[in-house]
């Protein structure tokens, strides 16, 4: 599982590297063809990475529960995030890959409840669930990429 706390770091440090010079109002630009910004996709990963590795098994997010209903799955984005905001955002994202690793190496992972994703894959335990994360990271990463394109 090391390879895959690895993973999610540097895909991590990939993503916020995309978003090197882009102003407040660009990582919040919806372009046409788009039904998000780079500011909703970053704090998508953050939520979607604590619902299926804390929630599913039963654990208290690490991240604010305004986060999570405004940020999951079938959101769309209707915020703007102050400079602070997007900070507290980029902040979880980079920071809360380490404390998974640690959590997990601790053990507190121990019930996961099933979890069918939108790609048809069935999570049934916090490794699986870790490496499905680890995939949806890398879609977003695309979207990301796609939408700069457009800024």
């Amino acid at each position: 599982m090391k390879t895959q706390f690895e993973v999610l770091r540097i895909a991590r440090n990939i993503i916020l590297k995309e978003l090197e010079g882009l102003t407040l109002d660009q990582i919040h630009k919806i372009p046409k063809g788009f039904k998000n910004n780079i500011a909703w996709n970053m704090a998508h990963l953050v939520v979607t990475q604590q619902l299926l590795h804390y929630k599913a098994t039963g654990l208290d997010c690490l991240c604010p529960d305004e986060l999570i209903e405004e940020y999951r799955k079938g959101t769309a984005p209707k915020k703007t995030f102050t400079a602070e905001e997007f900070e507290e955002v980029k902040d979880l994202f980079m920071g809360l890959p380490d404390t998974l690793q640690e959590d997990f190496e601790a053990g507190i992972f121990q019930n996961y409840t099933t979890y069918q994703t939108s790609t048809g894959l069935v999570l049934d335990s916090i490794e699986t669930a870790i490496v499905f994360n680890n995939l949806h990271e890398g879609m977003h990463y695309g979207i990301i990429r796609s939408i700069k394109k457009f800024l």
